[in-house]
């Protein structure tokens, strides 16, 4: 009887001891289970706890069950309130009635407001006006200074202001001026994002910014953009980006170059100094055009017909690269050749642990088979995850250094 007393009792304690672990290894998984961020076509049926919210002109805050609220008539007149009141005065609450904002001439208007935590999934977008005198900036948490900070159309690769289709997996430019970010910009307390019209009338803008309310990982880095140029006439080597400090990753460049002589230009190479490195780079690159995935100065022969064929620049779209825009002129006014590209680090970050640097170099070829110092005119935008806090931005140029002309 002992025997079987000591044998209940053992067992007993062993079922009690499992039924623990499992619980508590239960409410592990849940604390710990998927938080409704890196989406992609592997875990897109994995449900989550996430809350999805959207702000646009229509939903101001991105509050549940507030969106769609404008009153054509009793809003009629109201600064950025009811802007299509006009058109949708027989149809009354609940239509189309403040799709977009006025943003007025030397205004800075602020977009969108979340508290965290959280993390933004899609920003889309169509701005009026000259893009490179509409200045959007990310302010994270409870930060003072822009982690992100470029006028609209370079950030979404149109540095040139002139629309050209853009298809990738982190950024598209569609038909009609649609400008679309899918990086992933996570956020622990809150985030605001403001545009500025620097030009001298006011501009529309429809926009959309879809986020989730989730947990945010200890290990998430916070998304940073950086714009510079280097107009004509100044240096043959290009910073894209300069005093990063702090851990993080460096995700993407989108890169515009005005070529101001003939001959091809892309040999210049780019170069990345990390964590202490001085005169010379741990990653340097074999030229443009390789940088960008392409090759051999991206042409390709053109038939015209039986026996005729010329080299010419081949536009293309890739998920993490391309040559999205070549601007060839038209001969008369409009001479200026000019190029856009992308390259997306998305399967490959650049880490560091402590700094950063990115530099390329403007050089094309000239007589003797040498390569040609050039001074080019060259717009970046740098894209990157770090930890905060991160290092102060260089002063944004004025409004006619950042006119295209």
């Amino acid at each position: 009887m002992n025997l079987n007393k000591n044998f209940l009792m053992k067992q007993t304690m062993l079922i009690a001891m499992a039924m623990f672990f499992v619980c508590f290894f239960a409410a592990a998984q849940k604390q710990g289970g998927f938080n409704g961020l890196n989406m992609n076509m592997g875990n897109l049926s994995t449900l989550s706890d996430a809350k999805t919210r959207s702000i646009s002109p229509e939903n101001f805050t991105g509050a549940k069950g507030k969106g769609g609220m404008a009153d054509p008539v009793a809003q009629k007149g109201e600064r950025n309130v009811a802007n299509a009141s006009n058109a949708a005065r027989d149809l009354g609450k609940g239509w189309k009635v403040n799709p977009f904002i006025t943003i007025n001439a030397g205004e800075t208007f602020t977009i969108a407001e979340m508290e965290g935590p959280g993390a933004i999934q899609h920003i889309w977008m169509t701005p009026t006006g000259n893009w490179n005198f509409t200045v959007i900036r990310f302010y994270w948490d409870d930060e003072t200074e822009p982690s992100v900070e470029s006028p609209v159309g370079a950030f979404f690769g149109m540095a040139w202001g002139e629309y050209a289709a853009l298809s990738s997996l982190a950024m598209t430019v569609n038909p009609g001026s649609a400008f679309n970010s899918y990086w992933q910009m996570p956020f622990r307390k809150k985030c605001r994002i403001t545009i500025e019209n620097i030009d001298d009338k006011p501009m529309n803008l429809y926009y959309q910014v879809d986020y989730t309310l989730t947990d945010v990982g200890e290990d998430e880095g916070y998304f940073h953009a950086q714009y510079r140029r280097t107009k004509y006439n100044s240096t043959s080597l290009h910073t894209i980006l300069d005093g990063v400090n702090g851990k993080g990753q460096y995700v993407g460049t989108y890169m515009g170059i005005g070529v101001n002589n003939n001959g091809w230009w892309g040999e210049g190479e780019i170069k990345f100094f990390m964590d202490g490195d001085k005169d010379y780079a741990t990653i340097v690159g074999t030229g443009t055009e390789d940088y960008f995935c392409g090759s051999y100065d991206f042409d390709r022969p053109k038939k015209h017909g039986p026996g005729a064929e010329t080299i010419e620049y081949a536009e293309f779209n890739t998920p993490y690269a391309g040559l999205h825009q070549v601007i060839r002129g038209d001969g008369h006014y409009h001479v200026q050749q000019r190029f856009g590209m992308y390259r997306w680090h998305i399967p490959d970050p650049i880490r560091f642990d402590n700094d950063l640097k990115v530099t390329i170099q403007d050089l094309g070829w000239r007589s003797g088979g040498r390569y040609l110092p050039q001074n080019s005119d060259i717009i970046t935008v740098a894209y990157w995850y770090q930890r905060e806090p991160h290092a102060r931005f260089p002063k944004l140029p004025s409004k006619d250094e950042l006119e295209v002309n």
